[in-house]
């Protein structure tokens, strides 16, 4: 069994940036600027944002960080979108979710420009991977495309099960798995609540991505022997034993399932940094098109 370590790879995705921002100071050319607006004091938004805007001042792309207050209204935040979208400085937008139940997610993506949705959200950058052309493509989902191509991962002919059908993970996941491509190719079974024989199916998978949002709901009972676990998932959940009074825990039982498996990625320190690296990797990309 061989983890995936996201922390390793997300490092190193960092570091090539890192050369790559470099070149372009010593070139005189433009530096990416990543725009992060955060809405309300969610205690996971704040963490993730923080993140980001941490990554950015290690690759030495600008950053700024707006925080409106979790009252703002709809309308209020469209205008501050398209501000931003008018801003020549600026490259890449990126608006953290969930956002306050008043405002309507569907309107906030849809306000981004497609040349500045770092997050590939928009409906445009959304069928423009769906037809295989050059885009965005959502941070989680391009995280794991990096991590399998860092540790050469053979997918070709595969059997992939998607747990999970959202539009930021699970959907664009299972696209990207049965692509024509060095690592796609899977004839990918997508799998939700809904599912009868949920376990059977993940049973028969080469390649299970668990993205559901649930702690420890892939047991080993449902893994195949020598399968490979992407667990997407990340929960806090209560535990006396930590200081902080709870552990974070993903959609796999880590402790059970892993002995069973070619490789796995742990949580946290799987999925999380590639979301992150994913997602600077998106920003050079929108301000060297632009540019």
């Amino acid at each position: 069994m061989q983890i995936l370590d996201g922390q390793l790879v997300s490092k190193s995705t960092k570091e090539e940036l890192k050369l790559k921002v470099a070149q372009l100071v010593s070139e005189g050319k433009k530096v990416p600027h990543l725009a992060a607006v955060l809405v309300g004091s969610n205690g996971a938004s704040e963490t993730y944002v923080g993140a980001k805007v941490k990554a950015c001042e290690e690759i030495g792309f600008k950053s700024t960080l707006i925080r409106m207050e979790e009252d703002t209204s709809e309308n209020k935040l469209l205008n501050v979108i398209e501000d931003l979208n008018l801003d020549q400085d600026i490259d890449g937008i990126l608006v953290q979710l969930p956002l306050p139940k008043h405002i309507s997610d569907e309107k906030v993506i849809n306000t981004i420009l497609p040349a500045k949705d770092v997050d590939g959200f928009h409906p445009a950058n959304v069928g423009k991977m769906v037809q295989g052309l050059e885009t965005f493509i959502p941070a989680t989902p391009y995280g794991i495309m990096l991590m399998l191509e860092h540790y050469k991962i053979e997918t070709k002919g595969k059997h992939a099960v998607v747990i999970g059908r959202s539009n930021i993970v699970g959907r664009p996941m299972s696209i990207l798995l049965s692509q024509s491509g060095p690592y796609g190719n899977c004839t990918v079974t997508i799998t939700h609540s809904h599912t009868p024989n949920l376990a059977e199916i993940c049973r028969s998978a080469d390649i299970i991505v668990a993205a559901l949002g649930i702690p420890e709901f892939v047991k080993a009972d449902m893994v195949k022997v020598g399968a490979i676990i992407i667990d997407v998932g990340i929960t806090r959940v209560a535990d006396a034993s930590k200081k902080s009074g709870f552990a974070l825990k993903g959609d796999v039982d880590f402790k059970a399932v892993s002995p069973k498996c070619s490789f796995i990625t742990p949580v946290p320190g799987g999925v999380g940094p590639m979301t992150i690296a994913a997602l600077m990797k998106n920003t050079f990309k929108a301000c060297t098109y632009k540019h």
